[in-house]
Formats: structure tokens, C-alpha cells, sequence
């Protein structure tokens, strides 16, 4: 693991010297090895190799230690000093090296390092803002101070743990040929891509280490190595799992946060022992635990079969696992792919990274400093798209010539008019959360009928379908995929209308279909959703592609009439046009936006939750992320038992979490754990639709599974069409919990549930039979024992959120949720409350400038045609505005001012 780790003062960057750099309370002895000083800069400055206090000091200060000038033009208090980029080895690794006779480990290990920091210090960058220029500029030097660590810090006061890693604190200083200057860097692109320097520093390692005799295994995201079992690995893992238990205790999931929250429980010095001792304790715990010393038993094993795989089967793989959820995704991703399939293999990076950039199959476009990339094939499935919407213009009679008696007005009136008045096949209707789609669908679903129309409702999701729609009254809806698949359905369709409500959520593979199927049929197709809101998981964002690409023509409903409170309406419209700093002010003056102590996130919303609740009022609770939807459950669960709003007793059921593996991912075995469970979604020899399998073995490419009769299979892995992935958990469930059905299934009286369905538990018998009640439709459902796709409902994803209405929505949005905040899910989440907004915040300037971000993912018409030029550079030019709190706005710029800045020196997001 490669963690990158600001400092902004010159204060805290010595401190961090002193106690974590230099002698660090877990250095003992000859546990500690000197630092030094590396990179073309510290050469350029004449450092000594050994990293010297002064010096040091002297950098942070930004003070030339030779001459004692300023290094770079400008010192200011709040000055990002430097960065401190910390290498981590896999656990086994560590083991192995505090058991081994020799350094060999060791070595290996800082070539990696030594290596990947020349590959950062090569990407290094300096603004350039002279002139009216907005630009960055290569230099390829910077200066760094290297700590190489050999334990982890003591829990308890105990002995430490084994852990090799190193810190590069790397100073804020780069040299600028053209400008014969030191200069201040630019970190932004070396942080955004830190996966891909990860990536690299693995696949260094285990090389190396397969060379040296080592077995490497692949884990998720990185690697073990074959033979040290696995209790040893979580033997040793005690600070991990200190701070691990601390931080869900305190709901943090913030990176900075648990940096922080390691320092401030680190154990007081351990003194009075050398390596060799420790070394010693070491052999003894894993022999306490029953094991030899695994350091003789691991290395030059016997040699396995030679590895087949080649370069461009590890692209090939990138590219499937890339491109399955994105039509365009930077190279840089690409190659990470590429490179972590490859560990183990004797395949070489280089090699990797030819074969990517000589693969016919790309188009590479360069977009400021990085370099993005669609297919060819994603290209072309877009075109066509593209093409039968078009072919679809003026192809059909109005349904009425002369405009009907509508009773709407507004802009639901012209609505419904466009769609019924409308000559081509294809209409779209973008609506806002919360501006009565549900009401001008039924009014033009009623006109249609008038005309002998039969009009086929569907939706993606089949809670949007079966379930929303059909509560709205639309009780033959059906979800997208049931059509697609159901010819007798698709009859009904010849020289009718075919309606697809949430039609946002549709990725260009299944909107493609339902225009041929449109094609074919001779049917009107009306898209009806939101560009605003999230889009499909899968790739391709079509209703906007259609709308903004194609040139659709859509009618807009924009006014909203969800919120009854102006000032949260107008909050809430202000996030709808992407006036993100407008709707903050609204927000702010509504008092809806709440600072949180980062140590007590969950606290004040608990309170504030259950006060909603007690007056009656409808509410939800909505996080970014899973974990942190995780955390705040655990706080609402507890605060519920304290106010016996749930019962005392707990059942702990089973519960799968479906992993949601790519076709990528499903093609390589690696990847398939024992007892991970198959659930077939199709009928094959001896193995039924909707049975679960547990993976007992994998022999190769076949897995040999079990079901709950005990009956063993095996299956192929190029069967991966016919199965979806989940890991086995469990899930603890009282009386009065609320919980959300994760995927399509029956109770044990057949009764269906939908995916994405909330129900409240009435009771759980001993034997873990589940009794829900739908408080919507009222209706009760007995849910098996084993039934498993079930999670806790108390917070969920803005995702999960979308289509749903409360009375108050409250938010728990911390620094830690930040990555996965953006404009979408922001206003996703706002828009759910019919009277109130609650957002739980540490950092409202970053909420505000994550938010900023519109999360709309580029096409591969996009990319290549250019055409968004204007609109990224105005989307850019409205982040740095806001991000450095300057007056100007792009509404503010001249249009004229815009063409200056050429595509290559801005960086618009995807």
C-alpha cells in the first residue's frame, strides 16, 4: 500500500521528523535505519546522503541549507511543506524479512521504493501563471528524505509487531530549467494518480521477491506470499487492528482521520530491546500458536507450473474490468488494471505497458496533464445509438394534430404536449426531483389511452417498477430487463408507446436495445428521468448522451414542488442548475448545514433523528458510502434499543454481499475465495436457477462447489454469464428494525420482493424465520432463514435513495465520505426531504468543492469529437474560482476569454 499524507506547516513537518521520522518511539536499538537524502534536486543542492536535522528543518522552512536564502519565491504561514508518501509491505513480507537471516528482503523491498520514486519524481510539475497563462510545466526533479522502518508501533505496550515500510517525505520544491529557478510543485497529478504508482511498487516487489524463491499469491488489491499461513498474518496485525477497532468505535473513516487518530493512540516507548530480540519474541508467539517458524519453509518451494500469461492478456483484462462500467477511462487506471493482474507473473511492467500503448483497439486523447482513452468498440456502440435515434426524427403521425384538452399546466402541460404532439419516435422528458413526473405521466398515459393507445410502462429497477409505479397506480409496470427478455410482451408493443420512467439509469447496451426494439415494433419510445441524478452503473450515461449528443429534444419540468419551504426549494433548485455556492447559501441560511466533531460523528444526527421520528414525522438517513452508513446504523441500532424502539433480543442471520465482480474479474480464479457463494441466475446441467453454491475448491479454471444438500458440482469459470458472486456475512436483526432488500427473490409463500424494497421487521423466530411488513402496501412477508440478501435500512447510499420522499432527509456526509461526494449525489440526497434538510459535516468548504464536481462521465462521442470544449473549460475555470475563493465566476468571464486556453493545459473531470 502506497499513503500520501500532506503537511502544511513547517511546524508540524519537524514535529512529524522528531517523533515519527528520525527516532520514532518504536525505534529501538538497531531496530532504526539512517535516513537519507535522494532525488535530482537534493543532487542539483549538494546534499549529503544522510538525512541531518538541519537540513531537514532548513527544507521545511524553505531555506536553501547551502546558501541560506529562500529556496522558492514565496514563504507563507499555511505553506504546503511537503508530502509524506509512505510504502507499506504486505504482512507475509514483513514476517519473513524480521525472520530472515539477511537483508535480502530488505534490499528488495527499497528497490522498489527507490524505483516508483523515480517514476514520481519523473511526473513532477510547477504552475506556470505568468503572462496570463494557466498551465503546468515538467520538470522531472524533486528532493526527498527517505526513512526506512522495520516494526510496527507496540499496542499496549507490548513488544511491536513486525511491518517494513518506508517514508518518503517528499519537500515542496521542484527546479524549473526554463524559468532557472526553484519553484514550488504540483502534487495534484501525482496524488490523483497514486493508485498507478501503488500498482507499479507492487508488481516491483513481487517480482523481485519471485526471484529471490518466493511464491507470490494475489489477494484483492495486493499480495501475499505462499506459505506463511494466515493466523500468523493476523498474528501479527495488532496496530492495524487497534486502530481498525478504535475507528469504527468513533465512526471514522476519513484517511486524515485515522492518521490522526494513530498518533493520538500510539503506545509509550518500548525500550531495551535490539532486532535479534525481538526477533526471538517473534519465533515465539508463532510457535505458541501451534506453527514452525515459517522462514525455512517458504522459500525456493517447489516450482510451480510456468506462469502462461502474456502482456496482452493482462490488457486484455484492464480493458474488459475498464471499460465495462466507463466509456472513457484515463490510461493511467488502465495500466494499474493491467499491472496488478500481472503479480506473480513473470510479465513485465514494461512489457505491460507496450502492449497497452501499442493495442489498435484504443483511441488516446490527451486532456491537460493526463491521458484518457475509449475503445473503438465503445465508440461504435455509441454511434449507433446515437444513429436509430436519429433515424427516428419525423418518422411517425402525431398523436393528436390538434392540441388536446390538457389538464396541466405549466410546464407539465407542455410536457405532456410535446409527447403527445410530438412526429418522432424517440421524446424525452427531463424532471427534476420532486416536479410531479408521476402526475404528467399519468395525465399523458391517460390522453394516449383516449387514442387507443396501449402504453407499456418499465423502469430499470425493479423498485422503481414493481414497486413505485405500480404504488402510483401503473400496475402491469415492469422492470427494463423483463421486457428485453419477454417476447409476448414485446408483441404488445407493434404500433404502440413504450415509456421508460427513470430512464437515467439506462447505460447505452440497454437503451440501444429498447430503441431497436422500438425500430422494430414501429413504437414511440418516451424517455423520462433525470441527467442530474445518478446515472447507470453500467457504462454509458444514455439519456444524457441522447439528449445533449444526439440532439433529442426534451421537454424540461423544472419547477419543483416537493419542498414546501422557499428557501429550501430554492436550495434545492440552485443544485438542479449546478449553482453549487447559491444553494450553500441557501442551505447555510436555513441552518441545514451542522458542523461535526470528526471524533463524535454520528451523535448530533442520532439526536436529531430520533426527535423527528418521535413527532411522527417521515425520515431518512443517507451517507455517500456503505462504511459510513455502516457507523451511523451502529449508533441509530444502539440509541434505538436504549428507547426500546427495537427489542432487546438480536438474531444473527446469515447475509450475503454481492461483490459485484466485472465479466474481467468473474475470468480470473485467483479471485474466487473458499466459501465465497454463487447464486445462478440461469438454469445449467445439475444446477438450478436461483440455488446458492458455496466455493469449496478452485482446481484451475473450475470451481468445485457445494449447496445446502451437500451435493458437490463442478462448474467452469467461462460459465460466469450464469452466476453473480456474493461473500457470506451476517447481519444482526431485532424486532422494529428496518431493513432493504438487496436483490430480487420470494418470501416462503411466494410472494415477490424487489430489490431495493424497505420493510420493517415484526419478529424473528428461533429457527431465523424473518416476519417484514411493506409500510406502504401493508403487506407481510415471511422471509426464510437463509434468505440473505437483506441489509440494515436505518442509512443508506443516495443511490439506494433516489426515488424516495420523507418529510426530513439527514445527511451524514463527513470528510471520510468526501471521494465518493459529487454534484450528482449531493443533490440526490438534498432533494429526498419534503420539509427539511440535516447535513452533518467536519469540513463545509470541502463538501462545498467536492459537491462542485458535476459527475458526469464522458463519452466516447465526447472525447473524440471535442464538442464540450467550451463547457470543460467553463466547468474548470468555475472549480478554480471557487477553490482558491477568487470573485469571478465563468458567467462572469467574457466568452471571448474562454478560446485562449488550449485543450492541453486544463484537466476537466470525468
Amino acid at each position: 500500500m502506497i499513503r500520501m499524507i500532506q503537511s502544511t506547516s513547517a511546524g508540524h513537518a519537524k514535529a512529524y521528523f522528531n517523533d515519527a521520522l528520525l527516532k520514532s518511539d518504536y525505534y529501538l536499538n538497531d531496530q532504526e535505519l539512517p535516513g537519507r537524502f535522494q532525488g535530482r534536486v537534493a543532487a542539483r543542492l549538494g546534499l549529503t546522503p544522510e538525512a541531518d536535522k538541519e537540513t531537514f528543518y532548513a527544507l521545511c522552512e524553505n531555506i536553501n541549507p547551502l546558501t541560506n536564502e529562500p529556496l522558492t519565491p514565496r514563504t507563507i504561514d499555511q505553506r504546503r511543506v511537503g508530502y509524506d508518501i509512505n510504502f507499506h509491505c504486505p504482512k507475509s513480507v514483513s514476517v519473513l524479512h524480521a525472520l530472515s537471516k539477511d537483508d535480502h528482503i530488505l534490499s528488495a523491498f527499497q528497490t522498489a521504493v527507490q524505483e516508483t520514486m523515480h517514476d514520481i519524481e519523473r511526473d513532477s510539475k510547477t504552475r506556470i501563471r505568468k503572462g496570463g497563462q494557466y498551465a503546468d510545466r515538467e520538470t522531472g526533479e524533486l528532493v526527498w528524505a527517505e526513512f526506512v522502518h522495520q516494526t510496527a508501533r507496540p499496542v499496549d505496550a507490548a513488544v511491536p509487531d513486525p511491518h517494513l515500510h518506508a517514508h518518503c517525505f517528499v519537500f515542496n520544491a521542484t527546479w524549473d530549467q526554463k524559468e532557472q529557478q526553484f519553484k514550488a510543485g504540483q502534487f495534484g497529478d501525482i496524488k490523483r494518480d497514486m493508485p498507478y504508482y501503488e500498482a507499479r511498487f507492487h508488481k516491483r516487489l513481487a517480482d523481485r521477491l519471485v526471484e529471490l524463491g518466493y511464491h507470490v499469491r494475489k489477494t484483492d488489491k495486493f499480495f501475499e506470499i505462499d506459505g506463511v499461513p494466515q493466523n500468523v498474518i493476523d498474528m501479527f496485525s495488532k496496530r492495524t487492528d487497534e486502530i481498525g477497532r478504535v475507528a469504527k468505535e468513533k465512526g471514522i473513516t476519513d484517511a486524515k482521520e485515522l492518521d490522526a487518530l494513530g498518533a493520538r493512540t500510539r503506545a509509550k516507548k518500548v525500550k531495551g530491546f535490539t532486532m535479534s530480540e525481538l526477533k526471538d519474541h517473534w519465533k515465539d508467539q508463532i510457535k505458541q500458536a501451534g506453527l514452525n517458524s515459517p522462514d525455512h519453509i517458504v522459500r525456493f518451494n517447489k516450482a510451480r507450473e510456468p506462469d502462461s500469461l502474456t502482456p496482452e492478456q493482462c490488457v486484455n483484462h484492464a480493458l474488459d474490468h475498464r471499460f465495462e462500467r466507463a466509456s472513457v477511462m484515463q490510461d493511467r487506471r488502465i495500466l494499474e488494471t493491467g499491472y496488478r493482474h500481472a503479480l506473480g507473473s513473470p510479465v513485465a511492467l514494461d512489457d505491460i505497458t507496450k502492449a497497452f500503448e501499442a493495442d489498435q483497439r484504443l483511441i488516446h486523447i490527451q486532456e491537460g496533464s493526463r491521458t484518457v482513452s475509449t475503445t473503438r468498440a465503445v465508440l461504435a456502440e455509441e454511434k449507433r445509438m446515437v444513429d436509430l435515434a436519429n433515424q427516428g426524427k419525423g418518422k411517425l403521425r402525431p398523436l393528436y394534430l390538434n392540441e388536446p384538452s390538457i389538464g396541466l399546466k405549466g410546464e407539465q402541460f407542455e410536457a405532456v404536449r410535446h409527447v403527445l404532439m410530438t412526429p418522432n419516435r424517440v421524446s424525452i422528458i427531463r424532471g427534476r426531483a420532486g416536479t410531479g413526473k408521476t402526475t404528467l405521466m399519468k395525465e399523458a398515459v391517460s390522453l394516449m389511452e383516449k387514442v387507443n393507445k396501449h402504453v407499456t410502462l418499465v423502469a430499470p429497477t425493479s423498485q422503481a417498477s414493481r414497486g413505485v409505479l405500480r404504488e402510483e397506480g401503473f400496475k402491469d409496470a415492469t422492470t427494463v430487463a423483463h421486457l428485453l427478455h419477454d417476447k409476448e410482451l414485446q408483441k404488445n408493443l407493434t404500433g404502440q408507446v413504450l415509456w421508460v420512467d427513470e430512464a437515467g439509469l439506462l447505460g447505452t447496451k440497454d437503451m440501444t436495445a429498447l430503441l431497436d426494439l422500438a425500430t422494430q415494433k414501429n413504437a414511440r419510445l418516451i424517455l423520462s428521468g433525470d441527467t442530474r441524478q445518478h446515472a447507470s452503473v453500467i457504462r454509458g450515461d444514455a439519456l444524457r448522451i441522447l439528449n445533449t449528443v444526439a440532439g433529442i429534444k426534451s421537454a424540461e419540468v423544472s419547477r419543483i414542488y416537493r419542498q414546501k419551504n422557499v428557501e429550501y426549494r430554492e436550495a434545492v433548485q440552485a443544485l438542479s442548475d449546478g449553482k453549487i455556492k447559491q444553494a450553500f447559501e441557501k442551505l447555510e441560511a436555513i441552518n441545514a448545514i451542522k458542523t461535526i466533531d470528526p471524533l463524535k460523528p454520528n451523535d448530533t444526527l442520532v439526536e436529531d433523528y430520533f426527535a423527528t421520528i418521535k413527532k411522527g414525522k417521515s425520515a431518512l438517513i443517507i451517507s455517500p458510502t456503505h462504511k459510513q452508513g455502516d457507523a451511523v446504523t451502529d449508533a441509530i441500532r444502539t440509541k434505538l434499543r436504549t428507547e426500546k424502539m427495537i427489542g432487546k433480543k438480536e438474531v444473527t442471520l446469515p447475509r450475503y454481499i454481492n461483490l459485484n465482480m466485472t465479466k474481467a474479474e468473474k475470468e480470473d480464479p485467483r479471485n474466487y475465495k473458499q466459501d465465497h457463494i454463487l447464486y445462478m441466475t440461469q438454469n445449467m446441467k445439475g444446477i438450478k436457477r436461483g440455488t446458492a453454491w458455496a466455493v469449496k475448491q478452485v482446481k484451475g479454471h473450475y470451481l468445485e462447489i457445494l449447496n445446502d444438500q451437500a451435493e458437490i458440482s463442478s462448474l467452469s469459470i467461462n460459465d460466469h454469464k450464469n452466476f453473480e458472486v456474493y461473500q457470506k456475512s451476517t447481519i444482526n436483526l431485532s424486532k422494529g428494525d428496518k431493513i432493504r432488500v438487496t436483490r430480487n427473490g420470494f418470501d416462503t409463500n411466494e410472494r415477490r420482493l424487489n430489490n431495493g424494497q424497505i420493510v420493517e421487521v415484526l419478529s424473528v423466530t428461533k429457527k431465523g424465520n424473518i416476519k417484514v411488513r411493506n409500510p406502504i402496501s401493508k403487506i407481510d412477508y415471511i422471509l426464510p432463514p437463509d434468505y440473505g440478501h437483506i441489509a440494515h435500512a436505518h442509512c443508506i447510499t443516495s443511490h439506494a435513495s433516489q426515488g424516495k420522499t420523507v418529510d426530513e432527509v439527514f445527511i451524514s456526509q463527513p470528510s471520510g465520505t468526501f471521494p465518493a461526494t459529487d454534484l450528482k449525489q449531493f443533490y440526490v440526497s438534498v432533494s429526498r426531504g419534503r420539509d427539511k434538510a440535516h447535513i452533518y459535516t467536519d469540513d463545509k468548504q470541502a463538501l462545498m468543492e467536492y459537491a462542485n464536481e458535476i459527475g458526469d462521465r464522458q463519452s466516447a462521442i465526447e472525447l473524440t469529437s471535442r464538442k464540450d470544449l467550451t463547457r470543460d473549460i467553463a466547468e474548470r475555470l468555475s472549480r478554480e474560482a471557487m477553490n482558491h475563493n477568487t470573485p469571478s465566476t465563468p458567467k462572469q468571464k467574457s466568452i471571448e476569454n474562454i478560446p485562449t486556453l488550449k485543450r492541453d493545459t486544463y484537466e476537466p473531470e470525468i
